[in-house]
């Protein structure tokens, strides 16, 4: 169990800032690690460009996949983006942002992992 707790701090403590993709996009997840059915509340911060035109956001794992996408209105769209995973069972995921062009072209992507523990019986 003191193994958990310590591999729960240093994931804590490596999640206090966020991550930042040439400085174009920036992702917070919350929490990073949490007891099943876990909600995931994702925070993508884009910088203001004619170019962005749609974020995807992905949460990933071995026996799970749920994503959300918005469109974006170039330099006019909000900076800031929340979206919501709820209910995500027990597993190891990724969870991406990625920024696309009118084209669909990628402009930065990033991602994070989250830890979604089972509660033991």
């Amino acid at each position: 169990m003191k193994w958990r707790v310590m591999i729960l701090g240093a994931v804590i403590a490596a999640a206090t800032s966020p991550i930042r993709a040439n400085d174009r996009l920036a992702l917070r997840v919350s929490p990073t690690v949490s007891f099943a059915p876990a909600n995931l509340v994702v925070r993508a911060t884009v910088e203001a460009n004619r170019a962005n035109r749609s974020i995807e956001i992905v949460a990933e794992s071995d026996d799970f996949y749920r994503s959300s996408q918005m469109q974006l209105d170039g330099d006019r769209a909000p900076r800031t983006t929340l979206f919501e995973f709820r209910s995500l069972p027990t597993g190891y995921y990724q969870v991406r942002a990625t920024l696309r062009d009118v084209s669909g072209n990628e402009l930065a992507s990033l991602q994070t992992p989250i830890n979604v523990v089972g509660t033991e019986r």
